[in-house]
């Protein structure tokens, strides 16, 4: 049996015929960019998330750093700031602080939730911290009541990088929502996925939605007349038309996916492989459902399950601290020691996890992780 990690094909098989039509109603319309498909996705994906602002840009990564450099634009900012962000995340967080020339302070997870520890941030904080960037990795809930107090306390602006957990709520509001700014993904492994690149910004701040806006095209707030020096960073016609047909039946992939995960939870019995802590419905859509390989048999395990037909994904073995372009950074000299960090790149593996996987796919990945030695 052939259980791959995560199908495309399948995936867009599903609502084939609506995104077929959606393609093809842009392509006949004879416009591309910035038109009425990007204005209905943006006013739909705003309303799903719950903010009144949402912006599409290129992709995720452009979606965080044109946060950052709007607030650096607005005074809220300036280089050499510095932004709170969980070490084990991917390493997108931490480019969009970097490339606007804050400093990233790295703080480790909670080893049971996989999401960045409040417990540590507090002392992190110092006289030039001005933001938590808050990742809600693998679709899991990172927010806590205590995050909230923090930026409160501190007056800290609390950016979220949604890009793993559309969908997903905190005390019943989507994030997205819950923080002064978030950044969204819609690479095509995503739960929201376009068929190609794209990205969006969701916020209240009007003020900061026109600046991003403004950024991400050329710097332009009115037709050749450019107030920032910006980008060409937009999300396209036919991506929105597409996005807007997956954004009707996300909930119901994002159902699918938990029943995957209700699986794995109830059924992996290894005692090798440690599953993170397991949240509520409402804080989980599993875009990947990460698990933790102990004995050092985790390459073991990708090659065994690889061997017998199954798909699996290390996210990520090599943690951004560790990466040669940061090796020379004032803040990573010398290389931070980052130990909670290191052994999940040593340990992470991600199994099979779609709203295509059939029960007999499920059944199969694991009965061959019960049986691994």
């Amino acid at each position: 049996m052939k259980v791959p990690f995560l199908s495309l094909h399948d995936v867009t098989a599903k609502y084939k015929d609506e995104i077929h039509d959606a393609a093809l109603r842009v392509i006949d319309s004879g416009w591309y960019l910035q038109g009425k498909e990007n204005e209905a996705f943006e006013r739909n994906y705003a309303d799903y998330i719950g903010t009144k602002y949402c912006i599409g840009c290129a992709n995720g990564l452009d979606a965080l750093i044109w946060i950052y450099r709007a607030y650096i634009e607005l005074g809220v900012m300036q280089p050499g700031d510095e932004v709170i962000v969980p070490a084990n995340t991917y390493i997108a967080s931490i480019l969009a602080i970097t490339e606007n020339g804050l400093t990233p302070v790295l703080i480790e997870p909670n080893p049971d939730t996989l999401e960045i520890d409040d417990s540590k941030i507090e002392a992190a904080i110092t006289s030039r911290t001005k933001s938590i960037l808050l990742v809600h990795l693998y679709g899991r809930l990172a927010m806590t009541e205590k995050i909230a107090d923090l930026c409160k306390k501190y007056d800290l602006k609390l950016v979220e990088d949604n890009a793993q957990a559309h969908g997903c709520k905190y005390n019943g509001k989507r994030t997205g929502s819950i923080g002064d700014a978030a950044g969204h993904s819609f690479y095509p492994g995503k739960n929201l996925g376009a068929l190609g690149d794209g990205g969006a910004v969701t916020t209240n701040d009007e003020n900061l939605a026109k600046a991003i806006r403004a950024l991400a095209n050329y710097g332009s707030q009115k037709k050749y007349v450019f107030k920032y020096s910006g980008r060409n960073s937009r999300l396209d016609e036919i991506q929105a038309a597409i996005l807007d047909v997956k954004l009707k039946h996300l909930d119901e992939d994002i159902r699918l996916r938990q029943q995957v995960a209700d699986f794995y939870y109830e059924h992996i019995s290894n005692p090798m492989v440690t599953l993170p802590k397991r949240l509520p419905h409402d804080e989980n859509v599993y875009h990947l459902f990460p698990i933790l390989v102990k004995n050092g048999k985790r390459d073991a395990l990708h090659d065994y399950l690889a061997e017998n037909g199954v798909g699996t994904v290390i996210h990520y073995p090599i943690a951004p601290h560790k990466q040669e372009c940061y090796a020379n950074e004032s803040w990573n000299t010398p290389q931070q020691n980052l130990p909670i960090t290191e052994s999940l790149a040593d340990e992470e593996l991600s199994l099979p996890m779609s709203p295509c996987l059939t029960q007999e796919q499920m059944e199969f990945v694991v009965k061959l992780i019960n049986v691994f030695e």
